[in-house]
């Protein structure tokens, strides 16, 4: 990744093809050349050392006038091993180029063939800009220069507008999959290509990476970097040995990293450019894609599977063998190796190359993630990305080596296991104790299979793996057992790790517990009732952690043995692999979305916590439908009882509807005393419009803009954000009016004049007159991203309606129940009074509970319309868990944290906005927060495209967020009540590192 050109957020742009006619600038006497050896293609190994050119930015100049006609201010590039200068128009800003001096250890026919390649592929991809030679008044600006210095080879290429991807930041799946996408095109229009001058022998051709290895590793003075590199390049090399003579050779770019392609200047753009193809060469086709996914392991956050994307894109162009997907990874080792130590050599031999300098730990980082993760292990894992044929799979041969003959149980340690139904957290030390029950009542052994997933972390900010399978078998015997002689001499070792149980309830595994080395078997003697973690390992090879990743899982089942057969065992793997999401879209309507293109499969939840069915664990900061947490004990409870007792319809006279009616009007103020039980917001919010227009006997409804009231068809009727409908506003039926949304930030109205807001909905109001039934919004702007109204805004509209002869309709859906931390309801912090409140979600936390809130003599005027009925609006179990809903929020003090960690949550993301302009405004209360990107502060240009990336990057790193808002970008910002202070800056943690690294 660290070659032969420019590495600036600049470059080289294609405008066109061109033939390549006689050069008409000077390219020197050929036999001149031929008797300096200069016809010959470079061989590396016999001039292993490249100092850069370092002719005179004067010299340069005068050149460049004088052999090409340009006048041009020359400014030095980043190289390492050419010189490459900046061009641009005296006295303006005007790019004209880039000069390019290849060092001249190069040939003309190797430089010739660089101008050849850009010419192929710009024309197999049109769409695609790729650098050429400029068309200068006498053909291509390609001459020979005599210097100072000596000879060198000298090209003006044309400027590419735009960045590119190097340096540090995250690197999104889909800028890795367009990488793997111009490797494969750029492999794909090179193929037919033949030229001799492609047989040169570069450090770089992963052919030669072992030659090249052992030759730079005998002058590396660092005899700890040295003793490293050589030993990944050796295992890599043994791997690769044994498939390279099946892998085909073409020309290839084989340079196509981060720094060589060019993405527009734009919010989110995917690179369309190509750069330096100064590195062309024949090599192994594989290499092409070896080399590109190599950049991408020293960008942030990267692991192994972050390369994943980049391979599929590549085998859709070019379909890789089952050989080439086992040597891609060793490849990438010896990239990497090359990389470190080539990196460390041109440090010593310019030890002022500030480019160099800067790659070094990028370098090292690349091997440091290549080596990682086994080889064999990675190419498991792609061939199952690819579809490949799986590689045969090791098995135990020899007859069993321990009679566990008897009663067998296999625990069940996946995300969805009953075991951890009990528990405040899915806590480990739970198989313990169910295992001593199980042995209690005669199992003679208990197992945890091979591949189980095992829930071995705690929340989101554990230091152990997100996603945990097990490499071999989990054991616990009623009686010890003796291991007969192993079958073969020097055949797999059975190997243990033990810790003695039960523990306390809640006791933690110590770090050196969670992954240690196993140990060979004392005396060849399992002991009883000690959990006892099994595997096999075959002769040479390291035991492999017992916990691994669960994305690593095909490779590890592909490389380890399961224990089972050894232990006498019916093979106990689990099985894995789901097209949940495919069944899920087959027969679910499309208009009803699902969260992220590819969401992880959550199965399990607690308290602001999801854990999806790998066992990864997710801060949930989305979730006010949860509002007092996933899957909180009492609220289980309360609703299991209730189900074993009674559940049916609200027409039964039972105690809990009344209970649960009397509760939910307490927490208002006293002339709201009457409830009608639904199950829905929506259902919530056509019923009180249905009620306004029954009380008044009027059919208009004044509603603000930018709002989602539901999808039934009066709650429809009045939703006027055009982020739930592109069409919301041009649809309103006649009796519909709306008055302009009342956000102070960047509505019409901002600041100091919001409070004009509130004069011209009084207005529209005054206007509907006699026909307005009432006037509906919501209390506190939610689905703007939690933007308070202005003051005084409530108290305004809701005299008008009033006086014209409506109600006041209060929508308090998503902003009510404690989660504006100061107030319970929304309304209260307009110090109004509604006549209609429509409320739900949090209701429920989950359970679908809605209901609508209003006077007697409201509620009494429905009966001119016929009767109200739903048929689980208010069932006893609905009932019952809305109050214990209530219960909860106010026993555990829901209402006071929303209010001390929003709060302090409210304070950490404003510091955020100190430090980075994407960040225009926090808005909100309590545990309801919305944050606004923004790509200009005073423009208040709206960062729509910025806020899905970051929310998808935030994913990544396990937050659940999503943005709202009619621009689609507010992070609506409104978890469980009971989020934690740990949590809360754990989301601002990992927001900040998306806002600095990127997305």
């Amino acid at each position: 990744m660290w070659t032969s050109d420019t590495k600036l957020p600049l470059g080289l742009r294609h405008l066109g093809s061109h033939p390549s006619p006689p050069a008409p600038y000077p390219l020197g006497d050929p036999y001149l050349q031929e008797a300096s050896g200069m016809s010959t293609v470079f061989d590396f190994f016999a001039q292993p050392e490249l100092p850069v050119p370092t002719l005179p930015v004067a010299e340069a100049r005068e050149l460049l006038a004088a052999t090409f006609g340009m006048t041009a201010e020359l400014l030095p590039l980043g190289s390492q091993q050419d010189q490459n200068f900046l061009l641009r128009e005296p006295g303006t800003a005007r790019t004209l180029g880039v000069l390019k001096l290849s060092n001249p250890a190069f040939s003309d026919a190797e430089i010739d063939l660089q101008t050849t390649a850009a010419r192929l592929v710009a024309e197999a991809n049109p769409d695609l800009r790729v650098a050429a030679v400029v068309e200068g008044a006498n053909g291509p600006m390609d001459a020979s220069w005599t210097t100072d210095g000596g000879r060198l080879r000298a090209r003006v290429l044309e400027y590419v507008e735009g960045a590119t991807l190097g340096g540090p930041r995250y690197l999104s799946p889909a800028a890795v999959a367009r990488l793997g996408e111009l490797a494969g095109r750029v492999s794909l229009a090179l193929k037919d290509l033949d030229d001799a001058a492609a047989d040169r022998v570069l450090q770089w051709d992963l052919r030669h990476a072992r030659r090249v290895i052992d030759l730079l590793a005998g002058s590396e003075p660092d005899l700890q970097v040295r003793d490293d590199v050589l030993a990944a390049a050796s295992t890599a090399g043994r791997l690769l040995a044994a498939v390279e003579n099946e892998l085909p050779l073409q020309i290839g770019h084989f340079d196509l990293t981060d720094d060589n392609v060019m993405a527009p200047h734009a919010p989110v753009a995917l690179p369309d450019a190509i750069i330096d193809f100064g590195d062309v060469m024949r090599s192994w086709r594989v290499a092409e894609l070896a080399v590109t996914i190599s950049c991408v392991l020293h960008h942030d956050g990267a692991t192994p599977l972050s390369v994943l994307p980049a391979v599929r894109a590549f085998h859709t162009l070019r379909p890789l063998t089952p050989a080439e997907a086992d040597a891609l990874w060793p490849l990438v080792v010896l990239r990497g190796a090359v990389l470190v130590l080539s990196g460390r050599q041109q440090v010593r031999l310019d030890a002022d190359n500030a480019y160099v300098l800067e790659g070094m730990e990028s370098e090292q980082r690349i091997l440091d993630l290549a080596t990682s993760v086994p080889a064999e292990v990675m190419a498991g894992v792609i061939r199952h990305e690819l579809g490949l044929p799986a590689p045969e799979r090791p098995v135990w041969q020899g007859d069993a080596v321990v009679d566990l003959s008897g009663r067998v149980e296999v625990l069940d340690t996946s995300t969805v296991s009953p075991l951890f139904d009990e528990g405040a957290w899915p806590d480990p030390t739970v198989l313990d104790r169910e295992a001593t029950r199980l042995l209690d009542e005669g199992a003679d052994a208990v197992v945890v299979p091979f591949g189980a997933t095992v829930l071995a972390g705690s929340p989101t900010y554990s230091s152990a793996p997100p996603a945990t399978v097990t490499t071999g078998v989990t054991l616990w015997l009623q009686e010890p057992k003796t291991i007969r002689e192993q079958p073969l001499s020097g055949g797999p070792t059975l190997l243990r790790d033990h810790a003695h149980f039960p523990r306390a309830s809640g006791e933690s595994v110590p770090d050196h517990e969670q992954n240690r080395h196993p140990e060979p078997l004392e005396d060849g003697v399992i002991p009883a009732r000690t959990r006892i973690r099994v595997q096999v390992v075959p002769p040479g090879q390291a035991p492999a952690p017992f916990l691994v990743e669960a994305g690593y899982r095909r490779g590890w089942e592909a490389t380890t043995i399961d224990p089972a057969r050894a232990l006498g065992l019916v093979t106990t793997t689990s099985s894995i692999g789901s097209d949940l999401l495919q069944r899920r879209e087959r027969h679910v309507a499309g208009v009803q979305e699902h969260y992220y293109a590819e969401p992880p499969q959550v199965e399990r939840g607690w308290r602001e916590h999801l854990i999806d069915t790998d066992g990864r664990v997710y801060l949930d900061m989305v979730n006010n439908v949860t509002s007092v947490g996933h899957a909180h004990p009492r609220l289980v409870e309360a609703a299991h009882r209730q189900m074993r007792l009674l559940n049916t319809n609200s027409r039964f006279n039972y105690e809990a509807v009344a209970t649960f009616a009397e509760r939910i009007t307490a927490t208002l103020p006293d002339e709201l005393d009457t409830v009608f039980f639904v199950n829905s917001g929506s259902e919530a919010a056509d019923l009180a419009i249905r009620l306004a227009m029954a009380a008044t006997g009027r059919t208009d409804i004044v509603a603000m803009r930018e709002a989602y009231h539901g999808w039934t068809y009066a709650g429809d009727a009045v939703s006027t954000s055009v982020a739930d409908n592109p069409n919301a506003l041009a649809t309103r039926p006649s009796w519909v009016h709306t008055v302009e949304a009342a956000n102070s930030y960047r509505g019409l109205y901002r600041g100091d004049d919001a409070w004009r807001y509130a004069d011209e909905a009084v207005a529209k109001i005054r206007e509907v007159g006699h026909r307005a039934a009432g006037f509906m919004a919501e209390s506190y702007f939610g689905n703007a991203g939690g933007i308070a109204l202005p003051d005084g805004y409530l108290k305004a509209v809701y005299q008008a309606v009033r006086e014209a002869g409506g109600l006041a309709i209060a929508d308090e859906v998503q902003v009510g129940y404690g989660r504006l931390g100061h107030w319970f309801w929304g309304f209260e912090q307009q110090d109004v009074v509604p006549d209609i409140v429509a409320v739900a979600k949090s209701a429920g936390s989950g359970h679908p509970v809605g209901a609508v809130v209003t006077t007697r003599a409201i509620a009494d005027c429905y009966r001119t319309g016929g009767y109200f009925f739903s048929s689980t609006g208010g069932s006893p179990v609905s009932s019952v868990i809305g109050t214990t809903v209530l219960d909860i929020i106010q026993s555990e003090q829901l209402q006071r944290n929303a209010l001390d960690v929003g709060g302090e949550m409210d304070r950490q993301l404003r510091e955020l906005g100190d430090t980075y302009p994407i960040v225009g405004a926090v808005h909100g209360h309590g545990l309801y927060l919305g944050l606004e990107f923004v790509r200009d502060r005073e423009t208040l240009e709206p960062a729509t495209e910025e806020t899905a990336a970051i929310c998808d990057r935030l994913l990544g790193l396990g937050v659940f967020m999503q943005p709202t808002g009619d621009h689609q970008n507010v992070l609506k910002i409104k978890p469980p009540l009971c989020l934690s202070e740990q949590s809360a800056t754990y989301f601002v943690d990992a927001l900040e590192r998306v806002l600095r690294t990127g997305w």
